[in-house]
């Protein structure tokens, strides 16, 4: 990326964002994608030992493409209300045990009593791959969006860190990095924070017809992958055989992550520990049928979709008329 963007970038930019404007037509949200196409995972609770092997793999596979900020960060404004969010010191970056920048797959461990009996469910926790996900739908940039078969990712080189996508996602899965990102080149103290980080589901490696690192390096195939269809058939399956339950089928509108566990959901979520980078097990309605997300959906669909042209341009040093962001 260019160290600063030219006024002619601009006007070239300008120019694209009207064109993207009327090439936008009717505003409509970003649905769905049809169940065949999709791809879902399964994870069997009752099989992680809460070894690590996933977390590590996550880590080593999507290194390069984790946040590098160059300091000093800007202050932003108004400093009360925007907080800098920095993950990049060595100890932090080496924190396993919530989502963040640098972790985007972490065990939650949930300890209790069940029927008169203990338990101990590891739980691999990263993004949900929503089927029809708030974040994509609603990030005002367009930097998240959900591909064709269903992995739901934020592009690093047009995210501005505003986190919107963090505020909508009912399980608040995204994390910011501050000091890197095009904010820094267009109004580094007022437009944006950084850029969002989460789960891409090695969408790189799926693309190459390689299994995503956390199932590949797995030792007691804890999940699988396939499409939708056969994974849900094969966790109802699993949750008949094992008298198990199911989170994540119906939860939002439907995920592309389910789990199958051998104690009650409700239970579970009492007993993990719940905050900041780690998500909860609540029930969750269908986000996106609330009256005010789908009004703002329509509204947003528009102008994120220029605005992500615009940002995908200006990117690229304003060289590249196409709008393609570079694919890491």
């Amino acid at each position: 990326m260019s160290a600063s963007i030219s006024r002619r970038s601009f006007i070239k930019a300008g120019m694209f964002t009207a064109g993207a404007v009327a090439a936008s037509g009717f505003p409509r949200p970003r649905m769905a994608h049809a169940a065949d196409a999709e791809l879902c995972t399964l994870l069997d609770l009752g099989k992680c030992i809460a070894c690590g092997a996933c977390v590590e793999a996550c880590r080593e596979v999507n290194e390069e493409k984790f946040p590098q900020p160059e300091g000093p960060m800007p202050d932003m404004l108004p400093r009360s209300k925007v907080k800098i969010a920095d993950w990049s010191s060595e100890e932090k970056q080496a924190v396993d045990d919530r989502l963040t920048p640098y972790n985007w797959l972490f065990i939650q461990e949930a300890y209790g009593e069940y029927n008169g009996e203990e338990f101990e469910i590891n739980i691999p926790r990263r993004c949900m791959h929503c089927r029809n996900a708030p974040c994509s739908n609603l990030c005002p940039f367009g930097a998240a969006f959900a591909q064709e078969n269903g992995i739901v990712r934020i592009h690093p080189d047009i995210c501005m860190g505003g986190a919107k996508c963090k505020a909508v996602c009912p399980w608040h899965i995204p994390e910011r990095q501050s000091g890197v990102g095009l904010h820094l080149e267009l109004l580094p103290q007022y437009a944006g924070n950084g850029v969002m980080y989460k789960c891409d589901r090695c969408y790189n490696r799926i693309a190459k017809g390689e299994l995503p690192a956390c199932i590949e390096a797995c030792p007691e195939d804890v999940q699988q992958i396939g499409p939708r269809r056969e994974i849900v058939e094969k966790a109802h399956r699993l949750a008949e055989e094992t008298n198990g339950f199911i989170y994540g089928e119906t939860e939002n509108g439907g995920t592309n992550t389910i789990y199958v566990s051998p104690v009650p959901f409700e239970v579970l979520n009492r007993a993990i520990d719940k905050g900041p980078g780690s998500p909860h097990l609540d029930p969750v309605p269908d986000a996106m049928t609330s009256a005010n997300n789908m009004a703002l959906a329509l509204a947003v669909a528009p102008v994120a979709g220029a605005a992500g042209a615009v940002l995908r341009f200006l990117s690229l040093g304003g060289n590249d008329t196409r709008g393609k962001g570079a694919q890491r």
